[in-house]
């Protein structure tokens, strides 16, 4: 998702809550709360699995995931707009941070976390 993508989601989710009145029930650590509770969601539809299951979804199973998916995007852009994060820009330095922790030629191929090597 590129950052106009990003502004304009930003921006419906905004007029979204604002004509249902629910600015007031979304703080941060309200917002905080509902992202990990549709990640636990996500999670149960995964729970049991074998990994080649999870990889392999019956089309109506995947359309269920992809609806927690949604849940999770909107919760994430509505609690990094509460707080002014950029969320593009702070993914780009993340992404470099975790380039200078798990360099390609030491970690390839390695499940292990950075302070493991």
């Amino acid at each position: 998702m590129d950052n106009d993508a990003l502004e304009m989601l930003k921006q419906e989710l905004r007029t979204f809550a604002a004509a249902r009145d629910w600015e007031q029930f979304h703080s941060p650590k309200n917002l905080a709360m509902a992202l990990i509770a549709e990640a636990g969601e996500l999670v149960e539809h995964f729970q049991w699995l074998s990994e080649r299951q999870s990889e392999e979804l019956p089309r109506d199973k995947l359309e269920e995931i992809e609806l927690e998916l949604a849940d999770i995007l909107i919760y994430l852009v509505r609690l990094a707009d509460k707080l002014n994060v950029d969320l593009a820009e702070a993914t780009h330095r993340k992404l470099k941070l975790n380039d200078e922790k798990y360099p390609p030629g030491l970690v390839r191929g390695s499940a292990k976390k950075y302070s493991d090597y």
